[in-house]
């Protein structure tokens, strides 16, 4: 291992004022390493570097018994628990790159966390990708108070910037002291932790950094600049204090840090729209409620987040529309070990081209493009429409409205019966027609089908995506329905050119009719 030649970002420096701090910090810091890092424990004699590390070790392992020998004798103690290996080592008494080759240095500390103390006596041990904690005494008259360097170097730089930015956002709202655990997220590359203060209030963590845009695939756009997906947390800030100030119940932002992707927002609990017996009724039908409630009204195209800073909803274009439809060319055919020629992939967009032409051309709405079981919540003690929150809508666009009906109506995640989901619709536009007796049924039941088939196919093709190229298989559980799901959407008339392409070209499709 050679020493960085690259320079290196300070990320901050940290003053505490006793033990207990420093021991706090050690806590927050192994939250963030992981397996194959390196970390230098750089400071005086009597700094408080073996207590740093003792702290950091027993909260790594999440076993605050672990005895914690310093290694200053031994050179290194080595820590394995359930898979993860640590390798604390002190190189006050290593004198050369040769002393360490001889204790097999590169081998031990192979796909296990480093923690170093006098790091610094060998910096030709210093790997380029490091962590560097540099603790020095603080002012003369507190003995007790130190002053911590944290500095990054090389990919160190880019993952530690948002844990700062994370520390800094939980002190200034107040939930320093919070107790944070991991929260399943969902299929994209957001992450959620839960937050639960002494007195009980709880909240959630979103760490959404900027996404890095993909490459250009078309017009010199990426993918999801065509496909108008939220490249940062501003949309959903701005889609949250619009449903908010309509009486809808999305989640309260507490805190925001927008330029690093954080938000601090309200937790509104756990209880879905389902249960172990599958979809509940009256939870769906009130669901279908704030979709037309929320559809009858004159909404805008342009937000404000915060002072001097608007957000201006895009539109669920053609475009749009037609490059998520592409999904399934790109990634499920594949997964049915299917052959799509040329001119009939050709044919496949020209004949969507063309359903979805009046789909774009009607009056548009807020469409908030994930509105199925996963991302709805049962809030028992409100009243009326307000017992549905409603927590993912960062991509939502100007669209159809139908297309959220069809997202509730044929939930990707739960199988909803036929009568079922008949009902959803009917109680959908009996409340649309009680505000506007104009409402066209059959238009909108034509747009539902459009867009339902729409969906499908999409989500065929993400979900094959997910288990292919980011190896997360059990997305493929629910391939069946959603393949039910389009063959049932595609028996409406206006399909029906579209559906003999599927019978023509993917026949596995209908194998089993």
């Amino acid at each position: 291992m050679t020493q960085n030649s690259e320079k290196a970002t300070v990320v901050w420096q940290i003053d505490v004022a006793h033990e207990e701090e420093l021991i706090a910090l050690a806590h927050e810091i192994s939250g963030f390493v992981q397996s194959g890092d390196f970390i230098a424990l750089t400071g005086d004699l009597g700094v408080g570097k073996t207590t740093f590390a003792r702290a950091l070790i027993c909260e790594f392992f999440n076993d605050p018994k672990i005895e914690v020998p310093s290694p200053t004798f031994t050179l290194m103690q080595i820590y394995e628990v359930e898979r993860q290996r640590l390798v604390h080592a002190d190189f006050y008494r290593v004198n050369s790159m040769q002393d360490l080759a001889g204790l097999g240095w590169d081998e031990t500390i192979e796909e296990a966390l480093a923690l170093v103390e006098w790091a610094e006596r060998i910096p030709e041990a210093l790997p380029k990708n490091r962590l560097e904690i540099a603790l020095n005494f603080g002012q003369a008259d507190n003995p007790n108070e130190r002053r911590i360097t944290i500095t990054a170097y090389g990919t160190f730089a880019a993952r530690l910037a948002p844990f700062k930015s994370i520390r800094d956002l939980l002190r200034q709202s107040g939930w320093a002291q919070a107790h944070r655990s991991f929260l399943q997220g969902d299929a994209s590359t957001r992450a959620y932790e839960t937050l639960e203060n002494k007195d009980g209030a709880k909240a959630i963590l979103m760490i959404s950094p900027q996404r890095p845009d993909g490459p250009p695939i078309r017009y010199g756009k990426s993918y999801s600049q065509i496909a108008r997906l939220a490249e940062n947390v501003t949309p959903f800030v701005a889609i949250a204090q619009g449903l908010r100030e309509r009486g809808f119940s999305a989640p309260e932002i507490y805190a925001s840090d927008l330029e690093s992707g954080i938000l601090l927002v309200e937790d509104l609990g756990r209880v879905g729209i389902i249960d172990d017996s599958g979809p509940i009724l009256v939870r769906y039908l009130e669901a279908a409620a704030v979709l037309a409630e929320l559809h009858a009204q004159s909404l805008p195209e342009t937000i404000k987040v915060e002072e001097g800073r608007y957000y201006h909803i895009p539109p669920y274009d053609l475009d749009a529309l037609l490059i998520e439809v592409e999904l399934l060319l790109d990634w499920y055919v594949d997964h049915v070990n299917v052959s799509v020629a040329s001119g009939a992939r050709a044919n496949f967009i020209n004949l969507w081209r063309q359903a979805l032409m009046n789909i774009t051309n009607s009056p548009p709405t807020w469409t908030l493009r994930d509105y199925h079981s996963p991302n709805l919540i049962w809030l028992e003690s409100r009243e009326g429409m307000g017992r549905i929150g409603i927590i993912d809508f960062q991509d939502c666009v100007l669209g159809n409205p139908a297309y959220d009906l069809a997202s509730l109506g044929q939930d990707a995640r739960v199988t909803i019966a036929d009568a079922f989901e008949l009902k959803l619709l009917a109680h959908y536009a009996n409340l649309r027609r009680e505000k506007d007796p104009q409402f066209n049924m059959a238009e909108f039941a034509r747009s539902y089908s459009i867009l339902a088939a729409q969906r499908n196919t999409k989500i065929l093709g993400i979900f094959a995506r997910l288990n292919r190229r980011d190896g997360k298989p059990h997305y493929l559980v629910h391939l069946p329905r959603i393949e039910a799901y389009l063959k049932k959407s595609l028996r409406h008339p206006a399909l029906e050119e579209i559906k003999a392409w599927y019978t023509t070209n993917i026949p596995t499709l209908f194998s089993n009719e």
